[in-house]
This record gives structure tokens, C-alpha cells and sequence, in this order.
């Protein structure tokens, strides 16, 4: 395709913090050439910057030279903040200053992966759309109740923009090109990508329930759903299976033959990964993690976490947990109507 010359290309500016992930930042980078391959001129143009304009090496281990430090962009410039592995460790001050900085001056900011973290710890997604990895999406919303955080693939809300990580960047700048430039051009590119089914912003990220467990079964992904939805006040099993038109004892039959487990131990399992995800990703204290998964006491939440992980909730955030980690309760399970077989 040839498109009419442009006065000058439209530039980004790849912030790679220490430990990217090298999947989302070469996803965002090659739909960029491929734009300037195919149109046959340079439609785009792209500087990698690190916080000392050293070199950087990504979550692979790969090192990656950049061509500047932190110095001033202009108002027409994206800045793509590509985030990986301890992102918060990674997100310095100076970043965050220089963030603040030039997004004052009008230029657009993005965060890929888990760079949308350290885009929202710069106060830059506040009362905005966006979305994260989604591993990373229950302690995002505990860091930052203010960001609308949404599970689709990617999100534009304004010069803001954030993408759920791998594969996703792609989606984003098919949508930026087609913008700039025509659903032709972007559709060429994806072409020459092999990529033949471009996502929306209204596109979820993650997998549909029926495609993670490897069961279509209406009713039982109608039972998860709500269960992965009420992660903090968990609800019944009874109450569960009033709500899809099936007895107790039905929704046991249904869970044991398709998933091998009750569906209080299911529930458990994604409340309790849920809880390690907080733990590994947020300075949430261990007592808080355990109410912002259902449950109702410490020692409760220690008992069935080292049944399932076989480690305490602090021996995993690798600290000391204290006499509360020790207290062997049973009468806590009883209130809370589980047995012992939950924990096997």
C-alpha cells in the first residue's frame, strides 16, 4: 500500500523498566515497522529509553540497548511504559517524576503488561478506563481503587492507554494504525503479522470459563462465574445452586464429575489464589488479604492456605507470622460449613 508522504512520522518512546516483558514490547514494536514496510515510507518512528539510558535487560534475559535516558519528549510523542517482573520494584521515583512531567506537557501515555501499574502509581489512570495483566488485576485494584479497571484486552481512554500484556500490544497498534492511517493499512500489517483475528477493546482477555476448564456445561460456568465474581463474600453452595435451577446434591454431582472436586474446595481454590496473588504482588498485610478473600479470621486463612500450598501466607510473603499462623481452630471450618475433605 502507498499512502500519501506524511510531513513527519508519528513517534513513541519505549520506556523499558528493568525485568519488561520482551512478548508485549515486541508485540507493539513490529506492527510499527511492518506499517513503514508496506505503506513504503516512514509512517513511524521509535526511540527505546531507559531511567539512566543504560542498557536493560528484559524478563527473558535478554539485554536490550536503548537510545536515551529519561530526557524531554514532546507533546506529540506516546510514551509506552513497558512493564514485566516486579513492577513495582522497577517503578522508581525519577520514572514516576518524569511521567507526571511530560504527560503535563500533552503527551500521550501508555502502559504495556504491567506498565499500566506504574502509569497508575504516577496518578495518571485516575477516574480513567484501563486494564492490566490479568494476574495482575486483583492486587491493581487494591493499589488503585481510583482507575476504572476494566478485562479487556486493551483500553484508549483519552491519551491514556493500557494493554493486558503478550499478544494484546498487537491489538492496540492495529487499532492506533487503523486510526492514523485506514483499516487497510492495519489489516495489511496484521496480514504480514499472521494475525488473523484482531481483538477490540471490547474483547476479554482471559480465556471464557468453558475454555479454561475444559467443560461446556451452561450451568456449571454460570456457577463458576459467580464464584470468581464474589471472591470476598463468598456464597453458599446452596444459594449457588438455587440460582441455576439445581438441588445441593445436584451441583455436588455436577462439579464431582466434571472437576473431580466439591464445589466449597473449588471456591476455595480460587479464593486462595486469589489470596497468593495479593500476598506475592501487594504490601497488603496477611490479615487484610484474608479478608479481601472471604475469610474470617487469620488463623482460618493459614490453616487452609498451607493445606493447599504447603507453606504458610507468611513464610510466602517471607515474613513472621506470629502465635496467629499457629492456632489450630477447628470450630472456625464448622462455622463456616467446610470439612476436612476441602483441604486433602
Amino acid at each position: 500500500m502507498r499512502l500519501p508522504p506524511l510531513e513527519r512520522p508519528r513517534r513513541f518512546i519505549f520506556l523499558l523498566l528493568d525485568r519488561f516483558t520482551m512478548m508485549a514490547f515486541a508485540s507493539a514494536v513490529e506492527p510499527l515497522r511492518l506499517a513503514n514496510q508496506v505503506s513504503g515510507q516512514k509512517l513511524y518512528d521509535w526511540k527505546l529509553a531507559s531511567e539512566d539510558g543504560q542498557d536493560v535487560t528484559c524478563s527473558n534475559g535478554v539485554r536490550m540497548r536503548v537510545d536515551m535516558g529519561l530526557s524531554e519528549v514532546t507533546r506529540d510523542d506516546t510514551v509506552m511504559v513497558c512493564g514485566g517482573i516486579d513492577v513495582a520494584e522497577a517503578t522508581t521515583k525519577p520514572i514516576l517524576n518524569w511521567l507526571r512531567r511530560e504527560a503535563r506537557r500533552g503527551a500521550a501515555v501508555a502502559g504495556l503488561c504491567t506498565g499500566a501499574w506504574a502509569v497508575a502509581k504516577a496518578g495518571l489512570l485516575d477516574g480513567k478506563r484501563a486494564t492490566i495483566h490479568w494476574e495482575n488485576q486483583d492486587s491493581f485494584s487494591e493499589d488503585f481503587e481510583e482507575v476504572k479497571l476494566t478485562k479487556s484486552v486493551f483500553v484508549i481512554d483519552g491519551n491514556r492507554l493500557t494493554t493486558a500484556g503478550g499478544t494484546a500490544s498487537i491489538d492496540l497498534m492495529l487499532k492506533l494504525i487503523a486510526r492514523d492511517h485506514g483499516e487497510g493499512l492495519a489489516n495489511t500489517v496484521a496480514d504480514q503479522l499472521i494475525y488473523n483475528s484482531i481483538r477490540t477493546d471490547q474483547d476479554s482477555q482471559r480465556l471464557s470459563i468453558p475454555t479454561r476448564i475444559g467443560v461446556r456445561h451452561p450451568k456449571l460456568a454460570q456457577v463458576i462465574a459467580r464464584m470468581e465474581a464474589n471472591i470476598e463474600e463468598p456464597i453458599s453452595p446452596a444459594r449457588l445452586a438455587e440460582e441455576v435451577g439445581m438441588s445441593t446434591r445436584q451441583l455436588e454431582r455436577l462439579f464431582r464429575r466434571y472437576l473431580n472436586r466439591s464445589p466449597k474446595r473449588y471456591y476455595m481454590e480460587i479464593r486462595l489464589q486469589k489470596a497468593r496473588n495479593l500476598l506475592m504482588q501487594t504490601e497488603m498485610s496477611v490479615i487484610n488479604v484474608a479478608l479481601a478473600c472471604g475469610f474470617a479470621s487469620p488463623s482460618h486463612f493459614s490453616k487452609c492456605y498451607r493445606a493447599h500450598y504447603q507453606t504458610t501466607p507468611y513464610r510466602e510473603r517471607g515474613t513472621s507470622g506470629g502465635a496467629a499462623e499457629e492456632i489450630e481452630d477447628d470450630s472456625v471450618f464448622d462455622a463456616l460449613d467446610l470439612d476436612d475433605e476441602d483441604f486433602e
